[in-house]
């Protein structure tokens, strides 16, 4: 009877153990940070919700100008993710240290257009054309010494011979995004930005495209940084190159490997 009733006590507390670890919180996942590309906001916020309904990983994004959030990194910001607009400043973070080179994959391309507020009518990229619609107002674009959407914009307007014309009236903007924001407030008549930020504004109809030869390659790289001690960052870096992220890029305008 004292054998019985032993092993009756100790199945009890087993079971009174393993209840109590039933009610124990379960360890949240530690989130995942992603440095990105304000030009990538809406596109990300979309795929990150993605990613941790597959996960369990909660992704936590900081969007700024590209030469912005690389200098972060650059200093050692507690980033696990890097995406840049462009090759260039992916190169500098590299030099520097700041991110893994293994994991640099190309994940999206993009298109330069010309916009104005909605309704505005089209625009010939010519001189006389662009000068009669600022009328002595700013055109407005990114930053291009420290924005590769600037450093874009520049280089097909240098491409039409349209740069020298303009110059002295632009508008220079820390990101795309507050060069879009500019012309859907009305408060500049043109603004030079990403096909795909024209495609989510409302307030703006686009009144040019640039020719693809006029600009080199828009190509928005992402790769984990050195300091990242997130096992989800290389998973997230995958996840970007998946089916389901591209649908999503592409869903906002961004152009992925298959070309669409």
């Amino acid at each position: 009877m004292f054998s019985n009733g032993f092993v009756f006590v100790q199945r009890l507390l087993v079971s009174l153990v393993l209840f109590a670890a039933m009610l124990l919180p379960v360890p949240a996942a530690e989130p995942l940070t992603v440095f990105a590309a304000a030009s990538m906001r809406d596109a990300m916020e979309r795929i990150g919700t993605s990613f941790e309904k597959e996960t369990g990983t909660p992704v936590v994004f900081s969007f700024a100008g590209t030469g912005t959030i690389a200098r972060q990194v650059e200093a050692g910001a507690p980033a696990d993710v890097f995406v840049s607009a462009d090759t260039a400043w992916m190169e500098y973070v590299t030099e520097r240290d700041a991110v893994r080179p293994e994991t640099i994959r190309v994940i999206a391309g993009n298109g330069l257009v010309l916009v104005g507020p909605k309704g505005s009518p089209e625009l010939e990229l010519s001189r006389v054309a662009i000068a009669a619609r600022l009328s002595g107002q700013r055109l407005a674009m990114a930053d291009p010494e420290t924005v590769p959407a600037g450093r874009y914009g520049k280089a097909a307007l240098e491409h039409l011979q349209l740069w020298r014309s303009v110059e002295g009236n632009l508008a220079l903007m820390e990101n795309v995004r507050v060069a879009l924001a500019t012309v859907a407030r009305g408060d500049t008549p043109l603004g030079l930005v990403y096909a795909t930020d024209a495609a989510i504004e409302p307030e703006v109809t686009v009144v040019a495209r640039f020719p693809k030869e006029s600009y080199p390659e828009i190509a928005y790289p992402a790769a984990v940084t050195t300091v990242s001690g997130n096992p989800q960052a290389e998973a997230f870096v995958a996840f970007l190159n998946g089916l389901e992220a591209k649908e999503i890029l592409r869903s906002f305008g961004f152009v992925t490997d298959n070309g669409e």
